[in-house]
């Protein structure tokens, strides 16, 4: 059995946590949707972070956006600093799961406000401790 990370809604009730993954690659969205899933979350997607930010600005909810770098129309950096300067936004978590591996490229992310950074190629696991580092891991048994 899956632990499931809740969060509490306005109601009190608890539901599964929401995630958001941002990315130009299908394929990449499609590995993490599965593994934010058997980690328990309810995940949407967005083919760049123009509609990322769209989706976000409409009103849909994520705790958690995991966001790439490299994108047309808008790229995970710029998304990031977009992210920060709305308060609206200040609860969201964001980690950038990129293929820029480059220490100033990691530097950079967390200074525009990355909660953290994730280096593709992944593992699952990888995924799981950074969620935990961030105060999303799943809910003790």
């Amino acid at each position: 059995m899956v632990d499931t990370p809740m969060s509490s809604n306005e109601t009190g009730t608890s539901e599964p946590r929401r995630a958001m993954v941002v990315d130009d690659s299908r394929a990449m969205r499609l590995i993490l949707r599965r593994m934010l899933n058997e980690c328990g979350f309810r995940v949407s997607e967005a083919g760049n972070g123009r509609e990322a930010i769209d989706r976000l600005s409409a009103g849909e909810k994520a705790e958690l956006v995991m966001v790439d770098w490299n994108m047309p129309e808008l790229n995970g950096y710029e998304f990031i600093q977009m992210v920060r300067a709305e308060r609206a936004f200040d609860g969201v978590r964001l980690v950038m799961v990129t293929t820029e591996t480059e220490m100033h490229q990691v530097s950079k992310a967390l200074e525009a406000g990355a909660d953290e950074y994730i280096m593709k190629p992944f593992t699952r696991e990888v995924i799981q401790d950074k969620l935990a580092l961030i105060g999303l891991g799943a809910a003790e048994s």
